[in-house]
C-alpha cells in the first residue's frame, strides 16, 4: 500500500500564497469566517513585520503579514501573492532575468523557513520564488475553505507562456473552454507522495487529459483589469460564500456559472481580491 507523505512541490510548480494587509488583525476576522481558518503567529524574531499562517483542520492553507518595505520587494497594494517553488532561488533568479522579467527583491534567506525573492515577467507582473526550507508550501488545497488555483491574467498570453516556460518549464494547453497551464511531472508527483488516488478521483470527475499535471489556467487581462496573479479558492457553497464576505466587509465584484464551476469575484475589507469557486460540474 502507498503511504501518503506531506505535500510537496517539485520545481516550477506554484506552492504558497499570502497577502500583506496593513491590519492583520482584521484580516484574520474576515477571511477567517469566510473560510474556517485559524492562526498561528509565524513572525521571524527581529522582523519588522508581523506574519501569521492561516490554518485549516491544522494543516497550512495560506500567509497573512504586514507589509514590508520597498526595498524588501514587497509592498502595500493588499493583492494576493503566489510563489513557485523552486529547488536553485538564485538560479531561477538569473533564468528569469536572461528571459526578460526583473528580481525585485532577493533571493534572502527567511530564516530557516526558505529562500525567497519577489520578481516581475516582462509585463510587470509580480510572481515569488519559494526555496523550500522547514516550510514546504501549503499543506492543504482544492477542498473547502482552502486555495484552488493561481491563475495569470495576462496582456500578452502568448508572450507570457514563452516566458514562463523558459523560466519553469510549464506547457500551456487549450481545452476549448480554456487555456490550462502545466508542469509536466506533477501529477506524478502527487500520486507518489501526498494524493495517491489523484488520477482515479479525477477520471471519475471526467477531468481532462493531463489535468493531473495542473498548476493553473491562462486568461487574457479583462477590459478593467491589470496584468496579475489571482488566486481562487475552493468553497462549499458561492451563493453562501458570497454572502459571508457581504456581512463581513467584502464586496462582490461578480458572478459567473460555467460548465464546470459556480464563481464570484470578491474583494475583501482592505483591497484583496480574490475568486470563491464551487466545483459544479454540468449533469447535462
Amino acid at each position: 500500500m502507498t503511504s501518503v507523505q506531506a505535500r510537496t512541490y517539485p520545481d516550477g510548480v506554484t506552492s504558497w500564497i499570502d497577502i500583506e494587509q496593513r491590519d492583520v488583525e482584521a484580516a484574520q476576522a474576515f477571511y477567517g469566517d469566510l473560510f474556517g481558518w485559524t492562526f498561528a503567529e509565524a513572525t521571524l524574531p527581529g522582523a519588522s513585520a508581523r506574519y501569521v499562517v492561516a490554518k485549516l483542520d491544522g494543516l497550512d492553507a495560506a500567509g497573512i503579514g504586514e507589509p514590508v518595505d520597498a526595498a524588501g520587494g514587497g509592498g502595500a497594494s493588499s493583492a494576493w501573492n503566489t510563489y513557485v517553488a523552486i529547488t536553485d532561488a538564485d538560479a531561477a533568479a538569473a533564468r528569469i532575468e536572461a528571459a526578460g522579467g526583473q528580481v525585485l527583491g532577493g533571493p534572502s534567506d527567511v530564516g530557516e523557513l526558505g529562500r525567497s525573492a519577489v520578481c516581475a515577467d516582462p509585463f510587470g507582473v509580480r510572481f515569488r520564488l519559494w526555496q523550500t526550507g522547514q516550510r514546504p508550501g501549503a499543506q492543504v488545497a482544492n477542498r473547502p475553505g482552502a486555495w484552488n488555483f493561481s491563475d495569470l491574467h495576462a496582456a500578452q498570453p502568448e508572450a507570457s507562456v514563452a516566458f514562463y516556460s523558459e523560466v519553469f518549464g510549464w506547457s500551456v494547453v487549450s481545452l476549448g473552454f480554456a487555456m490550462m497551464i502545466r508542469r509536466p511531472g506533477y501529477g506524478d508527483h502527487l500520486e507518489a507522495t501526498s494524493d495517491p488516488e489523484i488520477r482515479t478521483r479525477q477520471s471519475g470527475a471526467a477531468a481532462p487529459p493531463g489535468f493531473a499535471d495542473a498548476i493553473g489556467w491562462l486568461a487574457p487581462v479583462g477590459a478593467d483589469e491589470q496584468p496579475h496573479w489571482h488566486v481562487s479558492f475552493t468553497v462549499a457553497d458561492r451563493d453562501a460564500t458570497v454572502s459571508a464576505a457581504e456581512r463581513l466587509g467584502g464586496a462582490v465584484l461578480g458572478q459567473t456559472d460555467s460548465d464546470w464551476t459556480r464563481d464570484a469575484l470578491i474583494r475583501d475589507p482592505q483591497g484583496g481580491v480574490f475568486t470563491a469557486s464551487q466545483f459544479a460540474p454540468s449533469t447535462g
